[in-house]
């Protein structure tokens, strides 16, 4: 506490009669008060490059000119230049206020002109950026806000291409205009809250809390004021209230920094028990308000434990992992919180209770969401795929954007830091170390984590931070699907001291691709090739089976909970689609595969009949499997009941061998009973020699537009 006493002091006069202790809440006005104001509708957009052409479009944000390009012509979309344009007229009554543009998400490069004025610019795609405008507007007066914006792929901006993933052009997430007084907490500290909330020695006994707030004054003389810290618990009951008075000096930015306790707190358990306070900061003078910021916080302390796993709280949780790309078809990035929350409840559905947020920085309210709900997150930069050796001062600066804007939120718990980005092996080794240096210095409290496509744990690229992601998919893109045991085993007894995750796995998945037989080796890679579903299925059968039996692997993330868009290649018959995803584009087909971890992870109950889709069969004699993680299913095929069976890899794995298929329709259905409900499942295969050299992944099948189906 005495640091934080001198840091102080160093920066600011303790008024007199300043009294440490905690006071009952007072009233003060809210006439002064910071306004936010959606400023997302009334927009021009234009591609190309002379912004001074008629052929405007109107549009509302988000936008992207991407959304069906990207999704559809390989190596044929628009990558270029595009103009948005708005009339702002401020109130007279707003002279002398500071006003601020903030910016959610422009992708990837923009610039920010006002009344043909430049007013500041941003490079990535994937942060928030704030500009404050005060000084270029007229008041009373109508006035033009003209946005440049470029998707062009640059050397010296992260991502440096398309590959992995499109860059959706456009302002593709929400625009707030922020008002507030000459005295006001930090609206451009990168486009953070300005409040950064810490937490030590938490524990069901207390909690210690440290909040930063950075403070700025614009009136050009010394100011006194009191800042306000309050904490009120999810069922609004002040908890904490603390004030402090303080002089501003007449310029430049302060850092005010206090240190609470809290007993007894109400910890923040994950999925079981997401508990939020609500941490208020206030700045008052002469008796009102001038500006307030809120932010969650939930108290908890993440331990991941070399082989073993993660520990919250002292609790041991289970890290069912997906990863998530933003992208919808016919959206493309340009997505409202219906489509997040959609998202989020087929994430929570599966039982997942951690997410990687791949590759990029994510929609602020996803983040806000996943603290409401209680999921546990790996949040991420861009720099994938390559280096180029000029991305480095952009990389640092999307790292600290990607720190400081997503600071106060409890779910996260690793900010990560490259995925699969190799030579020049020196380079990369270097600017990681560096990167990992910078997250300890703005966040000292949250694991760091790299990601390597080697399967060598003790590659130099990859040992630079806390964590060693390792991307794998054996059986797809090398080895055959049990490689991974041997794999898991030999780096169990060679590395058991580090902490290692299984950041990626799985495999493509093109629902009108079919086959009633698979190998244990993968159809990869190319546009003509066989993406067949039941293979994806018996991949993560065997996979899951792996991983849950070791430890090692202190947490795995399935690649991907839904397909996305690739707009630089086309394979299994689709164009410009990587088909990985557990869930179809649209979010319309959740997979066979989604319903193996549902029935392995979920509380919910589950039962279901795998190759569904496979409804043509040319086999006799064929396995029928369930999934079921409410009980033993009864299985009846055309209303006789299958007595036999045997157990799969897990508890939930039931398959009945040798069913005999009659000529024609068959009707297969299970029924399980558990507490006093009836549950059941039931499909139809049709079968006839003749299928049997039927090529179910046949061009006019695969072709077929799989969306909706």
């Amino acid at each position: 506490m005495k640091k934080h006493i001198l840091f102080l002091l160093s920066f600011l006069f303790i008024l007199p009669g300043y009294s440490s202790a905690i006071a009952t809440e007072k009233l003060f006005s809210y006439d002064k008060n910071r306004i936010t104001e959606n400023f997302n509708i009334g927009w021009e957009f234009r591609k190309e490059n002379n912004p001074d052409t008629l052929d405007w479009q109107t549009i509302s944000i988000p936008h992207t000119w991407n959304n069906i390009d990207m999704q559809t012509l390989r190596n044929d979309f628009y990558a270029g230049t595009a103009y948005y344009r708005k009339t702002y007229t401020p109130n007279l009554s707003l002279k002398g206020k500071r006003i601020f543009l903030r910016f959610e998400g422009v992708a990837s490069t923009a610039e920010v002109f006002i009344n043909k004025s430049f007013a500041g610019n941003h490079q990535g795609g994937y942060s928030a950026f704030a500009i404050d405008i005060s000084s270029l507007l007229e008041f009373g007066k109508e006035n033009e806000i003209l946005i440049k914006v470029d998707n062009t792929s640059r050397p010296d901006v992260i991502p440096v291409n398309h590959r992995l993933f499109g860059v959706y052009g456009g302002i593709y997430r929400p625009v707030e205009l922020i008002i507030t007084e000459k005295i006001n907490i930090a609206v451009t500290d990168y486009a953070s809250p300005g409040i950064y909330i810490s937490q030590n020695n938490v524990s069901e006994e207390s909690a210690e809390i440290q909040i930063k707030a950075k403070i700025d004054n614009k009136t050009g003389k010394q100011e006194n004021i009191l800042i306000n810290y309050s904490i009120h618990n999810k069922e609004n009951n002040l908890v904490l209230n603390h004030k402090i008075p303080i002089q501003l000096l007449p310029q430049g930015r302060r850092e005010i920094i206090q240190d609470f306790k809290i007993n007894k707190p109400h910890l923040w358990q994950g999925l079981e028990d997401p508990y939020l306070y609500k941490v208020t900061v206030r700045l008052i003078k002469d008796n009102h308000i001038i500006d307030e910021v809120i932010q969650p916080l939930g108290l908890r302390h993440f331990e991941l434990k070399a082989s073993d796993g993660m520990y919250l709280n002292g609790k041991k949780v289970p890290m069912y992992g997906v990863c998530r790309h933003q992208d919808w078809w016919q959206l493309g990035s340009a997505l409202n919180n219906e489509q997040h929350d959609i998202d989020l409840s087929i994430i929570k559905e599966i039982g997942a209770t951690t997410i990687r947020l791949a590759h990029y920085q994510q929609s602020e309210y996803f983040y806000s969401k996943c603290d409401s709900i209680g999921f546990m997150i790996w949040a991420e930069i861009p720099f994938v795929n390559r280096a180029t050796t000029q991305e480095g001062p952009n990389a640092r600066q999307q790292l600290v954007e990607l720190i400081r804007q997503n600071y106060n939120h409890p779910s996260i718990y690793v900010w990560g830091l490259h995925n699969e980005v190799y030579k020049p092996h020196e380079y990369t080794i270097a600017l990681t170390s560096d990167l990992n240096d910078l997250a300890k210095t703005e966040d000292p409290n949250r694991y760091t984590v790299q990601v390597s496509g080697y399967n060598k744990i003790d590659h130099p690229v990859n040992n630079n931070a806390d964590i060693q992601g390792i991307n794998q998919y054996f059986g797809w893109y090398n080895g055959t699907l049990d490689s991974l045991q041997t794999w898991v085993e030999r780096a169990e007894q060679n590395f058991s001291d580090f902490k290692v995750i299984f950041s990626e796995y799985g495999t493509e998945a093109n629902i009108n691709q079919q086959r009633e037989e698979v190998s244990n080796r993968g159809d990869c890679c190319g546009f003509e090739k066989d993406y067949n579903e039941s293979f994806s299925t018996r991949f993560h059968e065997e996979h899951w089976n792996i991983i849950s039996k070791h430890p090692f692997l202190i947490a795995s993330y399935i690649w991907n909970t839904f397909d996305f868009a690739t707009p630089m290649s086309s394979q299994g018959m689709v164009e410009s689609r990587n088909m990985k995803g557990l869930v179809t584009f649209d979010r319309k087909v959740k997979k066979d595969p989604f319903y193996w971890y549902k029935a392995n992870w979920s509380k919910e109950p589950v039962l279901y009949i795998t190759q569904r889709r496979v409804v043509n069969r040319g086999n006799k004699i064929t396995p029928i499997t369930v999934y079921s993680n409410i009980g033993t299913p009864q299985l009846f095929v055309n209303n006789k009941e299958i007595i036999n069976f045997g157990m799969g890899y897990t508890d939930v794995h039931y398959i009945f061998p040798d069913i005999q298929l009659q000529e024609g329709e068959n009707i297969i259905e299970v029924k399980v009973e558990k507490d006093k409900q009836l549950y059941n499942d039931r499909i139809i295969w049709n079968y006839s020699e003749e299928y049997k050299n039927l090529d179910n992944s046949a061009p006019e099948i695969r072709l077929k537009e799989h969306i909706g189906l």
